[in-house]
């Protein structure tokens, strides 16, 4: 079973971390996260990949970016998780 997270990166923000829950203009709701790495040859996607992983304890390779890979919302699917454990890690959106 795969979870879906909507994420907003933003690229050499300082340091890698997950920064609590914001909702777009429809009030669908994302993960703000923001990684050290530029946005170049994937570095920044592949950072937030391992910043998720990391903060879920999962692999890296349960963690895949499905839609957004040259933009800052993606969407994420994460194997092997439920809802209750994302909303452990982050909170409730």
């Amino acid at each position: 079973m795969a979870i879906r997270l909507a994420v907003r990166l933003t690229p050499r923000g300082g340091r890698d971390a997950a920064e609590g829950w914001a909702r777009d203009e429809k009030g669908q709701p994302y993960l703000k996260a923001r990684v050290t790495a530029p946005p170049v040859d994937g570095a920044a996607n592949a950072a937030l990949v391992a910043l998720i992983a990391k903060a879920l304890k999962v692999s890296r390779g349960s963690v895949r970016i499905v839609t957004g890979d040259q933009s800052r919302l993606k969407i994420l699917e994460i194997d092997g998780l439920a809802q209750a454990d994302l909303d452990r890690v982050f909170g409730q959106p």
